[in-house]
């Protein structure tokens, strides 16, 4: 039979059975393509792994009407593997008995670990407190309310122009009212002349 033999018809249904069997092939080929990663992870075992990607994460720790923490990053992602949530360029408060902010920070990189309950900020990490003082640092963990914040790596400290420390680690009171300043350091006092004591 010929082309041009055929009816309009018939013509019709043949080019559409070719763009038919077409669209199915593009489909399963694609389909592959997209999925693969995902059947790679299934034959590794993890099938229960969930991940979020997020723009604009705020998290926040709550009990009884009293905020201990927020934090926000301008992106993040959450794994439910790990429990982890990871935090670009973000921000962030820690509130005292009152609900007022006692410690606001600033930082390029964060994690919340929610099995831990545990705060890690990493590089170009930006702290003030309450009462002025100021704090910079690699590397910034928070455990918890009871337990000290820890700040390692390039520690800088002042206070009002009137106190300047740098430092290996310190490790800052859960009231943020007192400094341990831990290994190597170098402190300045300066009278309200901005003159070294």
């Amino acid at each position: 039979m010929k082309w041009k033999n055929l009816s309009k018809k018939r013509k019709t249904y043949f080019v559409a059975g070719i763009t038919f069997v077409a669209v199915m092939l593009w489909s399963f080929i694609t389909a592959g393509i997209i999925t693969k990663n995902f059947n790679r992870s299934q034959v590794t075992g993890q099938q229960d792994r969930q991940e979020a990607q997020i723009e604009g994460i705020i998290l926040t720790e709550t009990k009884d009407d009293h905020k201990y923490w927020e934090i926000y990053g301008e992106t993040g992602s959450y794994t439910s593997d790990n429990s982890i949530a990871m935090l670009d360029n973000c921000i962030g408060n820690f509130y005292d008995d009152k609900n007022e902010v006692s410690m606001s920070f600033e930082s390029t990189k964060g994690t919340y670990n929610a099995d831990k309950k545990q705060i890690i900020l990493y590089n170009s990490t930006h702290i003030i407190i309450k009462d002025g003082t100021s704090l910079e640092a690699d590397r910034v963990v928070w455990s918890g309310n009871d337990n000290p914040i820890t700040a390692k790596g390039n520690v800088r400290i002042t206070r009002n122009k009137e106190f300047l420390a740098t430092a290996e680690k310190v490790e800052i009171s859960p009231d943020y009212t007192d400094f341990k300043i831990i290994g190597k350091a170098v402190s300045k006092i300066y009278d309200n002349k901005n003159k070294e004591k």
